[in-house]
């Protein structure tokens, strides 16, 4: 089943009436209360955004988050009672998380939140719909992390999709590695020879011949280019 918004929080009452407020502005929203409820969630249902505690009954939020963005870059926002400092936010936004809200929160101005980001998403969606380029090469699937070819869809990992997500984005650019370091692995040190791998795996899945590839270009032996 899908929903629009998945709330993860051990605080049930809260988690119970967000849900049912969202609901009520035709938000179709549920609710879960721990890290394995998430996990299983996920096995039968999908969801547009995810709100997340950090403190769960079995586990943290953190951990979750990060398990969920080896597979999916799904907008989470995380939802925290915690009395935190920049630490706590920056920990957040740097694991993938896309927005910290404290609690007590407004319910307002969290469906609010909600719906801006939801209402992004379809924009987004419309805008990749059409992201073909004219021989129909690839199409972005961004909520499924895949890419569409002419041999069918192939899904990627995370860092995978969304290195390709930023050659596509600036096809036909030679794009330096030290651009694509700090919009794929952003902060995080790695070495060359990690880009060189996802590149590599790239070609392996997005290439007629990966040896001698036709789009995901080496320039001067470092920079990259999609060539479209």
């Amino acid at each position: 089943m899908h929903y629009n918004c998945l709330i993860v929080d051990d605080e049930e009452e809260l988690a119970a009436a967000t849900s049912e407020y969202f609901n009520m502005f035709d938000i179709k929203t549920t609710f879960v209360v721990s890290s394995s409820e998430c996990r299983e969630f996920f096995k039968n249902n999908d969801t547009d955004i995810i709100l997340l505690d950090i403190n769960l009954g079995d586990g943290s939020g953190f951990e979750l988050c990060k398990e969920i963005r080896e597979k999916s870059q799904i907008p989470i926002l995380f939802i925290s009672a915690r009395q935190s400092d920049d630490d706590d936010v920056l920990i957040a936004l740097n694991i993938g998380g896309d927005d910290y809200i404290k609690k007590p929160y407004s319910l307002s101005v969290l469906l609010a939140k909600v719906k801006i980001i939801l209402k992004r998403m379809v924009s987004n969606n419309k805008i990749e719909e059409k992201t073909v380029d004219e021989k129909n090469h690839f199409m972005l699937i961004p909520e499924k992390m895949s890419v569409m070819t002419e041999n069918g869809e192939v899904l990627l990992k995370a860092r995978k999709y969304k290195l390709f997500e930023y050659l596509y984005k600036n096809k036909n650019r030679i794009v330096p590695k030290d651009e694509l370091f700090s919009a794929v692995w952003g902060d995080s040190f790695y070495s060359d020879g990690t880009l060189n791998v996802h590149i590599r795996k790239l070609r392996e899945k997005l290439e007629k011949n990966p040896n001698e590839p036709e789009y995901i270009k080496t320039v001067w032996g470092t920079d990259y280019i999609l060539t479209l």
